[in-house]
């Protein structure tokens, strides 16, 4: 069987780009592709007319041709009165270099209503003014598509009045983690890092939780990307651990330090060797040799992170040189002990954030992001017929120099 008008395919897009020395890669895992009614662009649907399960291309896009509106990159100077987020009822609001915010929340512009939570990036403040960018943030860059055809099967009824632009649904919300123009973000106001219960982390996570925090799905993207990095006989640090490291089984290591807040969850963590108790957010010094870890990890636990950059400082002083420091999260956290910050950002967003830690930290070099949505979540997973996707994950790394 190969793709045509008759049949339904499962495609897996994965989207490479670059901003200033910075490598990113988003996937998405598209299911039951309709080639006859979706969107795709007429040269992406030209190439994969006839291919058959397991084939493959790269296609390259110019800046602008992968979206249906091919505006050029369009910059606004608007009034500081025309931003208004009172109109979205956060009235605290304040526009700051870099951000983004819903476009709903701007007044006094043609076609804008305050339903729309599609973004826009503020690039500037100054007397009274700013300036937006008010375009996809990928409009103005050249884009590298890989594409894996999947499964194919037979189309048994055409429904009529739904239709799905693909790569709509693979550029959403891509492109926030980059910063405008090398510029940096500001993301680094106090309040933005305090949380909603400052409860001293040792009491609040005493007791044992021996649950996963995302699906299997999820688990399994984590253990074969930190899987890239591992490699037999190295050390590695597992920054902020559990009960599980998510490293992969099959890799024989010399070392696995966990560094955590409950002694009963790193006890049974089979995959360390050594571990110790230490609260990051009283202390950030790892009370560990310089230059002593070939990796790093940290799964789903940098949103809780009250003094990121300390911690960024002493990851880069254990690593030895060439080591790498890999971060993982998703869309799933502890809302009472994640900063303040956290929950405002836009989920690519929250990668300019970790970059941006990453940017700020003067030993790391050979920054890359990577995401990857749309998989399916296994049947045996609790939230299964609740949520059918898998949680995304999201990633960001570094080399230290």
């Amino acid at each position: 069987m190969r793709i045509g008008p008759d049949n339904l395919s499962d495609v897996f897009f994965q989207l490479n780009w670059t901003s200033d020395a910075i490598r990113h890669t988003d996937g998405y895992a598209a299911r039951q592709v309709n080639f006859w009614r979706d969107l795709l662009p007429r040269r992406l649907k030209d190439r994969l007319e006839g291919l058959q399960p397991g084939d493959g291309f790269t296609m390259d896009f110019a800046p602008g041709e992968i979206f249906v509106d091919k505006r050029k990159p369009e910059l606004r100077d608007l009034s500081r009165r025309q931003f208004a987020p009172e109109r979205i009822g956060a009235p605290a609001l304040q526009p700051r270099m870099g951000r983004f915010y819903p476009k709903g929340l701007l007044k006094d512009m043609t076609g804008i209503f305050r339903a729309n939570i599609t973004p826009f990036r503020c690039v500037a403040c100054n007397n009274g003014h700013i300036t937006v960018d008010m375009d996809h943030p990928l409009a103005d860059r050249p884009l590298s598509l890989t594409v894996t055809v999947g499964g194919l099967s037979p189309k048994r009824t055409e429904k009529g009045g739904g239709m799905q632009d693909w790569m709509a649904l693979l550029t959403d919300g891509v492109g926030m983690q980059a910063p405008w123009r090398d510029q940096p973000t500001d993301f680094f106001e106090p309040a933005d890092f305090v949380r909603a219960d400052e409860t001293p982390d040792p009491l609040f996570y005493q007791k044992p939780r021996m649950v996963q925090h995302l699906d299997d799905q999820a688990l399994e993207v984590v253990r074969e990307l930190y899987g890239r990095f591992v490699r037999p006989g190295m050390r590695v640090l597992d920054l902020m651990a559990a009960w599980d490291s998510h490293l992969p089984p099959e890799v024989a290591l010399k070392q696995v330090t966990g560094i955590g807040l409950n002694d009963y969850e790193l006890s049974r963590n089979k995959a360390l060797t050594d571990f110790r108790v230490n609260d990051l957010n009283a202390d950030s010094t790892l009370a560990l040799p310089d230059n002593s870890y070939d990796v790093a990890i940290c799964t789903a636990s940098v949103e809780y992170l009250t003094s990121p950059l300390a911690v960024m400082n002493e990851v880069a002083r254990v690593l030895a040189p060439g080591g790498r420091f890999i971060v993982t999260f998703s869309n799933r956290w502890f809302p009472p002990k994640a900063i303040a910050l956290w929950s405002r950002l836009h989920e690519f967003e929250r990668m300019g954030l970790v970059l941006e830690y990453f940017r700020r930290t003067p030993a790391f070099q050979d920054l890359q992001t990577y995401s990857i949505r749309g998989l399916e979540r296994p049947s045996h997973d609790k939230y299964y017929g609740r949520y059918w996707l898998s949680d995304p994950v999201y990633a960001v790394w570094g080399r230290k120099a």
